[in-house]
């Protein structure tokens, strides 16, 4: 197993720059734009599915609904895996190229492949196997449970899909490509919605449908991007597997990253769990069936976030790798300042047209009576909405420069620090209901935001402060020596 450092490799500029590449190398607020304009367009078709799944699958009454509320947290938990993994690398890449190190970032390619293929294979077997247990334990009973195992089974079974498309999606990002990433999802998400009322009504498969439109879109989009990576060849980076051996230097690259982001999306999905668990206890399978509708509309909301955050990796990585410090903070503040005026508008949208955004999910008989619930929930949950660019943001800057464990303590703070036990007192404890759980929620995104704020730029300062007393220190010495 090689140990040495990426920039021992290959320090020349190696192949051509795309043009992703150079716009990813360039100025940083055209960067953050031009990376996350398709980026939000992607995540706002794939959050428009979403919707329009739950709409569909609304129509099937409130069981079907709350089988797929009880899968969410296996969902979040595998998207958690190979988030983290196309993070790690995704970042990594982007070092590598801001470094101009081409043999490093395609090194770092190669390696993520093989790393999702030894991580997928069994927890496939795995999660097969432990489906219906935990189902139970979260609360699942009845018909209810028939349908979230047979949901779930068909979902675990195209595992691989879903960390190829986010992991190729992520490597077509370090390099800038987010146009091809935006077309991936764009066409995976289409192909969804015209298969979803195919599969649920037409051919009278319910619930079960919805899976099997989901996977056979994923198959479909996941060919796709397999002919660009590995047959067209046209991307930046290249895979190289012939007589490939581990290099430490990239696993700990990939590592520092992608551990980090996977356990912190991992603690996201426990929070999910709890979250899903406390609503059960509360508000039972109807409480569940308004919590995951309504976090289908905060996803939708937050979807810009998504967008942005998946620009300010790549492009604080490429600067982190140059040394460019002053573009690394140039490039989070103004994503910051975007952010918070884009999730402002939207949560005063989310205000105003909360009964209608309720009728599109609760216009069936057997949906009917989650209105009223689900209306509170939405005419609540705006309040947070502008301060999720605070962490979000902050989480993607610490990635980009190789900070995943700073990353990671941020979301454990929010998560499990704050968001379960401050919905478990208020909904639980306090006897609130669901009303209590939505107030904890809040309450407890709130007090995040000065936290991930004031950590991440006092990093950037220091990281600024750094490099100019190591100018200063070098303009001295030049200065001192004696002239020959």
């Amino acid at each position: 197993m090689e140990n040495k450092p990426a920039e021992a490799k290959n320090p020349g500029p190696g192949g051509p720059p795309t043009r992703g590449v150079q716009t990813l190398l360039g100025d940083p607020k055209k960067a953050i734009v031009k990376l996350a304009i398709p980026m939000m367009v992607a995540n706002l078709a794939h959050t428009v599915y979403n919707l329009t799944d739950a709409i569909w699958v609304s129509g099937k009454g409130p069981e079907a609904l709350s089988a797929v509320g009880f899968f969410f947290p296996f969902h979040f938990m595998a998207m958690a895996l190979a988030g983290g993994v196309g993070l790690g690398a995704g970042a990594a890449i982007s070092r590598q190229i801001g470094a101009k190190n081409k043999e490093g970032a395609d090194s770092v390619a190669a390696h993520t492949i093989v790393i999702m293929l030894a991580l997928v294979i069994p927890l496939t077997v795995l999660m097969l196997i432990l489906t219906e247990p935990i189902l139970k334990a979260m609360g699942a009973t009845g018909d209810s449970l028939a349908l979230s195992v047979s949901y779930a089974r068909i979902m675990f079974s195209g595992l691989i899909l879903i960390f190829f498309t986010n992991i190729a999606n992520s490597i077509l990002r370090s390099e800038g490509d987010a146009r091809r990433a935006m077309y991936a999802m764009l066409a995976g998400a289409i192909l969804n919605i015209i298969l979803d009322p195919i599969f649920i009504y037409t051919l009278g498969l319910g619930v079960v449908g919805a899976a099997w439109a989901t996977i056979i879109s994923m198959f479909t989009v996941s060919m796709v991007v397999l002919y660009w990576l590995f047959i067209k060849k046209d991307t930046y980076v290249t895979f190289k597997f012939k007589g490939f051996r581990f290099k430490k230097w990239v696993l700990v690259d990939i590592a520092k990253v992608g551990v980090p982001a996977s356990i912190s999306q991992m603690s996201m999905s426990i929070m999910a769990f709890s979250i899903t668990t406390i609503v059960a206890r509360v508000g039972g399978p109807d409480g569940v069936a308004v919590y995951i509708t309504g976090w289908r509309v905060v996803s939708l909301a937050t979807l810009p976030m998504m967008g942005l955050a998946r620009a300010v990796t790549p492009v604080t990585a490429a600067a982190f790798g140059a040394k460019d410090y002053r573009k690394m903070e140039t490039s989070y503040l103004y994503a910051i300042k975007l952010g918070v005026m884009i999730e402002t508008g939207i949560a005063l949208v989310t205000l105003l047209f909360a009964s209608p955004i309720t009728w599109i999910f609760t216009w069936s008989g057997e949906s009917a009576r989650l209105a009223d619930d689900l209306r509170l929930f939405l005419r609540m949950i705006w309040v947070f909405y502008p301060g999720v660019a605070f962490g979000m943001l902050s989480g993607a800057m610490f990635q980009g420069a190789g900070k995943g464990l700073n990353a990671l303590i941020m979301t454990l703070i929010r998560t499990l620090v704050f968001n379960v036990p401050f919905a478990w007192f208020f909904g639980v404890y306090l006897d609130r209901g669901l009303k209590g759980v939505w107030i904890g929620m809040i309450l407890a995104s709130l007090a995040y935001i000065p936290i991930a704020f004031g950590w991440a730029y006092s990093y950037l300062q220091r990281l600024k402060n750094r490099a100019e007393l190591e100018s200063s220190t070098a303009g001295d010495l030049i200065e001192s020596r004696p002239v020959a």
